[in-house]
């Protein structure tokens, strides 16, 4: 057994798994709801070596993707490394080919900007999230090429579109049609952010609207209404430039500026027209929990930290030598249409990551209830949360040992409460040194039914269900 395996704690979960497997049935205890019947895919680092060369943070590790299938109270399993250009160069040449979040590897002045403005020299390790344009299925990073793949057999099937733009997110939304919303930060001597919608029927990426900037902000996510898009800057910032002369990692190059404040942008989705002037004290966040419009308010939720220090938290040497996370506390921002002024507060007690909500349902609309991730006494994501927007009330699910990823909601269908479904999220039971898929009560976090996978899958970030 492995140092880190004898720890028998989440540190299990930043060890490299090189097993690609199918497994038909996975042992199954507890019920699987009847009407429970789909895939959930996610995707996530796997891979932290190559030779002798070592990625550096957790945003870096080869993507692999993981589905399970849920079909007549049973669960299928199967896992494969996703074959993006970025992982092909690597297994290829035995060493780190392409420059990722936090690791670049020793390159010439001309191909580091080279890398910059073009394309096919950017990574598309797609290690975030999946997402779906039309009929296809995408694994995505915040690079502007998603690599689609089959759901059922996860063979990958090259880049599905290229966004316009050198930096994108892994979390679009979905519009009315089922087309993809998105932003992309364009870099060069004139920089600016983009939002673009991706046909559902060709994947082809159109331009709405276009805002300059001088020094793009760190953005992983955005918010979105029936009316806007919202942009929520934070003065963790760059000089386009220093992106492609510095030497230094991609994030590296990012300086925090708490002076600059946090500024909202709203931008109408479809006359592409903007309003800003929205500011507040300096915050970080990574993901938006939901957006929408009330008595001339743009309501904004956020997982807010107190500055940008997570992202250095999440480098590897500092997450397997068990060093404790900051706590992002689920907070809403009211921005007001009238005097564009910011009213900040907290949601609820506790802390909240990887958040979701019921999307079909509830997004860009008002809502009531989000379930994510929090820290535990060990400093790690310990616990299923679930927060009451309306009351405050936290309540949460945890076990010793365990530690859950991000809880994904399905909703039973036909059903008239908000938080009428199940959550789906893989948890690492370090004791056991293996991962179950567990299924909880969404309204009431009790447990359902947990399927065991025969190995550890690696801690990581999203995932969607499809239905059968």
């Amino acid at each position: 057994m492995s140092a880190a395996a004898a720890q028998l704690d989440h540190r299990l979960g930043f060890q490299t798994l090189s097993d690609e497997a199918t497994v038909d049935q996975l042992p199954v205890e507890g019920a699987l709801p009847p009407w429970l019947s789909g895939s959930l895919l996610r995707t996530g680092p796997a891979r932290f070596e190559v030779g002798a060369d070592h990625l550096r943070h957790w945003f870096d590790g080869y993507a692999m993707l993981h589905r399970f299938t849920i079909a007549d109270g049973g669960v299928s399993y199967g896992n494969r490394f996703l074959d993006s250009r970025s992982y092909r160069r690597a297994r290829e040449t035995g060493r780190i080919a392409m420059g990722e979040f936090a690791t670049d590897p020793c390159r010439s002045l001309y191909r580091r900007v080279q890398s910059l403005f073009s394309a096919p020299d950017l990574t598309d390790n797609g290690n975030v999230n999946i997402s779906r344009v039309g009929e296809r299925f995408v694994a995505m990073t915040e690079t502007p090429m998603p690599v689609q793949f089959d759901p059922r057999t996860l063979d990958s099937a090259g880049v599905a579109y290229t966004a316009p733009g050198q930096i994108s997110t892994a979390h679009p939304h979905a519009d009315h049609d089922d087309a993809m919303l998105n932003y992309a930060a364009k870099l060069g001597p004139r920089s600016s952010y983009r939002f673009f919608r991706v046909d559902p029927s060709t994947a082809t990426p159109t331009v709405i609207a276009s805002l300059p900037v001088k020094q793009p902000s760190y953005m992983h996510s955005f918010g979105l209404t029936e009316r806007w898009f919202v942009l929520a800057e934070f003065p963790f910032v760059v000089n386009p430039l220093s992106l492609a002369l510095s030497g230094r990692p991609y994030i590296e190059n990012y300086r925090w500026k708490p002076e600059l404040g946090t500024r909202f942008t709203l931008v109408d989705r479809k006359s592409g027209e903007s309003i800003s002037g929205f500011r507040t004290d300096a915050c970080f966040a990574f993901h938006h929990i939901n957006s929408y419009e009330r008595d001339g308010e743009v309501v904004v939720d956020l997982c807010a930290f107190e500055d940008a220090r997570i992202i250095e938290d999440l480098y590897l040497e500092r997450l397997r030598a068990g060093t404790p996370l900051a706590q992002a506390v689920p907070t809403r921002f009211r921005l007001s249409l009238a005097d564009r002024t910011v009213t900040r507060e907290p949601l609820a007690a506790g802390g909240l990551e990887l958040p979701r909500i019921n999307y079909r349902r509830c997004n860009g609309r008002p809502y009531r209830y989000a379930w994510g991730n929090d820290t535990g006494a060990g400093g790690w994501l310990e616990k299923i949360a679930r927060i009451d927007t309306e009351t405050g009330e936290s309540t949460a699910w945890s076990q010793p040992g365990c530690y859950p990823g991000e809880p994904v909601f399905v909703a039973e269908p036909g059903a008239e409460a908000e938080d009428d479904g199940v959550l789906l999220s893989v948890v690492l039971d370090a004791r056991a040194e293996s991962s179950v898929l567990l299924v909880l009560d969404a309204a009431t976090l009790e447990p359902l039914a947990r399927a065991v996978v025969p190995h550890v899958i690696p801690l990581g970030f999203h995932g969607q269900f499809a239905r059968a």
